[in-house]
């Protein structure tokens, strides 16, 4: 017996798993139901608890208690794995059953215990602190100046009640949470203005559900998962409707979403309430309706003054302070990477360490190792980008140097060039996706737009730590190399060369040769940029030999001789750039590069044109605006028909074309050249009106060669032509105009004697500014029975008109047609000897919108506005206060008129009048514009003081009140010489 009892207990030992194992392997089924009906006990009990707390935090000032959250939480996480298990158990395989039937029943004392503890005998929620009143962590605010001009612009608008919703944005790093969240603590601390301050962190990508999750936590509100969107944001929108006074804030918002479909009330005058967000998209902003305030970078002073405190340089050697600042300027004034890096720095005394860190920072592809944190922050921004064109944009502004502000126009036409920008069906079309792309990119704050005089000199500037960020990521591969406006003096040596490379941008720099045993073996390379290497005299044969992917070539402003014979093997080149290449003469063969469409000669030192040029069937661009060209061959144009720009003006005196030529290129958009006489003009001109579509800009010459102020950039063209020693009378080869153009010169023409002898201006509709000069047959600008009409006329300039003695072959009021001039500008004479009187009264009451009158070196004119025996008859009932009052004009100069007696008899009422210039009228002794009032709008008057004394005063308080506009000028005849009128 002693012995029996071990053995059974070893027998019992041995069969009780067995036994488990089979009583699990036989109840899954049985424990299946037994855990989904614990589990659907569960869920009643979460349901019960969630309606309850529905109602309870409908009142304000309750919130959710945390162990009510953590059970609600742990709730959801069960049902979740009851879920996978139920999965799991339906795909088991047979020998399985055990091990499932073992977890099954696990789960079910799970469920079990957790419903148990759901058994919450006292109220669910509590009292929240007042108002919401919790402070944020923050750190201080940084760039007093600029940080604190942000800040309070923000808070101007969120205590004025007419602004509800706001949006700060800027790039990454630039201190927009900071500034928002101070912006709450401030609210909780300075004002009753609100009872509630919600902060919500959104950041990155949310879908909606997300976003009331976070909203939900942020308020205490609990939000089931197994519900929709829109009950969801019913049970919000009851809860915040309750919270009158409210200030919501969103930080770190990457898509715009719709308020309602959130559950969040629109914030309005009934319920007193803010919405606030922080983004570094513009265009989030603009798409929810809210007030845009940007988040600005800091100055330089301000930039330095942190990076001392930061890095607590308050006391620091003279042999450190100008490596220190060469450290801080590479932050670029973005206070995230300024605060980064002088950490980083703290402590640091020994010149070598910081000329390391410099160094460090300096190289883009490797950087330093706290930097790599700040890039990483503007790299999320980088990825969020939606399209890969968008990020080849920036890699293309990128390979521009440091701090460079990029023509519109040039970065468009490279993206164009280099393929980032799709074939379309017109340049116009590509330039419009261009400039879309660029916007995109502003408003994504990776590009900074730079604002010129003129909306055509748009410019963009990319900032040096979004450049380093997106160099380093293509750098990293090692398919791109950017050095540029780095000084350099030679190329790169050969371990920068890599058979991967891609991308090479060697711009802005120094070097003055390529050695002639350098051949690069970069068999991937599609772009390489020498521009602007004004030493560059000459590249070796062997460059080029293994770069025959090579696409985009640019060795525009360099000082190139020759470019070498393997150029003419680049098959797959499709634009080759050698602007402003003033000594270059030789081209080889062009006749392989059968891919080229773009091939811009603009101001090289060509004198003939490249062998070839006629075989470059798919060019779609051409300049060849270059006075050494000799000539161009007839004929070439007639292979090149599918040409969208061709620019041949200024080539040379010689450099004419055929219109027959011209005509038969039917994609042309753009054109500058000059034809030989109004023959071939009108043959261009009739092709056109013909197919019904004339080029979107052109600049035209037509005659004898005449040296203009020329545009270079096609897409400044306007529709221009210029006549210039033609007969433009009547007869078989009358002149022709086509129907869009919109400024027409007529110079040392002649054949005409006012401008209503030319028919085909009455076709001109979309005419805006005309000039005529030295045509001596023009004795009148118009005809009193002409119908020509000059509606759209904005500009019209007389100059040098020996023999032009009045506007109108009839001067009186009735001699103008109603509205022949009713929207010109800008009147200006220049040299014209014989006029004596300008205007009548009548006249310059139809020309209503005229805002500038210029009249200079007319020695015969005695009166700006006189009346004549004409209009004095036919006009005698006309209102004569209405003829004086004249709304419109702006600005006056009268100067070189040694006869002027008079600018008009009466008063002149000229409300908006800002500028007037007298200068060498001696016998002008009176003004004629009425002190009571002085003309509001009044800015200057210059004149010397010795005429200004000589007047007489038609009013004894007048010269009292125009005394303070007068400015002594010392005349300046050479301006007025020489001003372009």
């Amino acid at each position: 017996m002693e012995v029996l009892g071990p053995i059974l207990e070893i027998v019992h030992i041995m069969l009780d798993p067995i036994s488990k194992y089979f009583k699990y392997h036989r109840g899954v089924k049985k424990y299946m139901m037994i855990l989904h009906k614990k589990l659907e006990e569960l869920k009643c009990r979460k349901d019960d608890i969630e309606s309850r707390l529905n109602i309870d935090l409908l009142q304000s000032g309750k919130t959710l208690k945390k162990e009510v959250q953590l059970w609600l939480d742990g709730a959801c996480k069960i049902i979740s794995q009851v879920d996978s298990l139920s999965k799991e158990v339906g795909d088991m395989k047979y020998l399985s059953r055990a091990h499932f039937g073992k977890k099954i029943t696990v789960m079910i004392k799970v469920v079990d215990e957790h419903h148990r503890k759901g058994d919450f005998v006292d109220r669910l929620v509590i009292d929240a602190p007042t108002g919401n009143k919790v402070t944020l962590p923050t750190t201080e605010l940084v760039g007093k100046s600029t940080a604190r001009r942000n800040m309070e612009q923000l808070w101007d608008c969120l205590m004025d009640d007419s602004c509800r919703k706001i949006g700060v944005y800027g790039m990454g790093g630039v201190g927009k949470t900071t500034m928002i969240k101070l912006i709450h603590n401030r609210l909780l601390e300075e004002t009753n203005k609100f009872d509630n301050v919600i902060w919500v962190s959104v950041s990155k990508f949310a879908s909606v559900t997300q976003l009331q999750d976070k909203l939900a936590r942020a308020i205490g509100v609990c939000m089931p998962e197994n519900e929709s969107e829109m009950v969801r944001a019913a049970k919000l929108f009851a809860m915040i409707r309750t919270m009158k006074n409210c200030v919501l804030i969103f930080d770190d918002v990457w898509e715009a979403f719709q308020l309602e479909d959130v559950g969040i009330p629109e914030p309005g005058a009934d319920n007193k309430s803010k919405f606030v967000l922080t983004t570094r998209l513009a265009d989030v902003c603009l798409r929810m309706g809210c007030k845009q305030i940007k988040a600005e970078l800091l100055s330089e002073e301000e930039a330095w003054n942190l990076f001392v405190e930061k890095a607590s340089l308050d006391v620091i050697s003279p042999h450190i302070k100008p490596i220190a600042k060469e450290v801080a300027k590479q932050c670029a004034c973005l206070p995230l990477a300024i605060v980064t890096i002088a950490r980083s720095l703290k402590g640091v005394t020994e010149s070598c360490e910081w000329r390391n860190a410099l160094e460090e920072l300096r190289d883009s592809t490797r950087g330093h190792h706290d930097m790599r944190r700040v890039l990483e922050q503007l790299k999320f921004s980088y990825n969020h980008l939606d399209d890969e064109k968008l990020r080849n944009c920036l890699l293309y502004c990128a390979l521009y140097p440091e701090d460079f502000s990029i023509r519109r126009k040039e970065l468009i036409e490279r993206l164009i060039a280099g393929g980032v920008i799709d074939r379309m069906c017109s340049r116009r079309a590509a330039f419009d996706k261009g400039h879309a792309m660029l916007n995109k990119l502003e408003k994504a704050c990776l590009l900074e737009c730079v604002m010129k005089k003129s909306e055509d000199d748009k410019q963009v500037k990319m900032h040096d730590l979004v450049r380093d960020m997106v160099i380093h990521v293509n750098g990293i591969s090692s398919r791109l190399m950017v050095k540029s406006g780095m000084h350099l003096r030679e190329i790169p040596d050969g371990n920068y060369w890599t058979e991967d490379l891609e991308m090479v941008s060697l711009m802005h720099n120094y070097i003055s040769g390529i050695p002639s045993d350098v051949s690069p073996m970069c068999t991937r390379i599609s772009t390489l940029l020498l521009a602007s290497n004004h030493c560059l005299t000459m590249i070796p044969d062997p460059f080029f030999m293994h770069m025959a992917t090579l696409e985009v070539l640019d060795l525009s402003d360099t000082s190139i001789e020759a470019l070498p014979n393997s150029i003419s093997k680049l098959g797959k080149l499709s634009a080759l750039l050698l602007r402003r290449c003033a000594k270059l003469r030789l081209i080889p063969s062009l006749e392989k590069l059968i891919l080229l469409r773009k091939l811009d000669l603009c101001h090289a030192g060509i004198k003939e044109i490249p062998q070839g040029l006629e075989m470059l069937f798919n060019l779609r661009y051409l300049n060849l605006h270059t006075p050494y060209l000799e000539f161009l061959p007839c004929g070439v144009l007639l292979k090149l028909l599918n040409l969208q720009v061709l620019i041949t003006f200024g080539a040379s005196k010689t450099s004419k074309v055929k219109g027959d030529e011209v005509a038969c290129l039917r994609k042309l958009e753009t054109f500058s050249g000059q034809f030989y006489n109004i023959h071939e003009f009108n043959i261009f001109v009739h092709s056109i009106s013909t197919r019904g579509r004339e080029p979107d800009m052109y600049f035209i010459q037509v005659g004898e060669y005449h040296t203009v102020t020329f545009e270079e950039e096609p897409e400044s063209f306007g529709k221009h032509v210029k006549l210039v020693k033609c007969f433009i009378g009547r007869g078989d080869d009358e002149l022709v105009l086509p129907n869009g153009i919109q400024s027409l010169d007529i110079h040392d023409c002649h054949g005409v004697a006012s401008l209503c002898d030319i028919s085909s201006l009455n076709n001109a509709t979309d005419l805006r500014s005309l000039e005529i000069s030295k045509c001596d047959d023009v004795k009148y600008a118009f005809h009193a029975s002409s119908s020509t009409c000059f509606r759209s006329l904005e500009s019209l300039r007389l100059i040098d008109l020996l023999n032009f003695v009045s506007l109108s072959y009839k001067a009186g009021a009735a001699a103008l047609p109603n509205d022949m001039f009713s929207n010109l500008k800008s009147f200006r004479i220049h040299r014209c000897p014989n006029i004596k009187r300008l205007f009548t009264p009548g006249l310059l009451l139809q020309l209503h919108s005229l805002s500038v009158i210029e009249v200079t070196f007319c020695p015969q004119m005695k009166d700006i506005i006189a009346e004549d025996s004409d209009e004095s008859i036919e006009n005698h009932s006309i209102d004569m206060k209405k003829t004086t009052n004249h709304p419109m004009l702006r600005h006056l100069v009268l100067c070189e008129l040694p006869k002027l007696k008079s600018i008009y008899t009466q008063t002149l009422h000229c409300d908006s009048l800002q500028v007037i210039e007298v200068f060498g009228c001696p016998r002008l002794n009176r003004i004629p514009f009425s002190p009571s009032p002085v003309p509001s709008n009044l800015d200057k008057i210059l004149a010397t003081k010795e005429w200004w004394e000589s007047l007489e005063w038609d009013q004894p308080n007048a010269k009292t009140a125009f005394q303070p506009y007068f400015k002594n000028c010392i005349p300046q005849k050479l301006k007025f010489k020489n001003r372009s009128i």
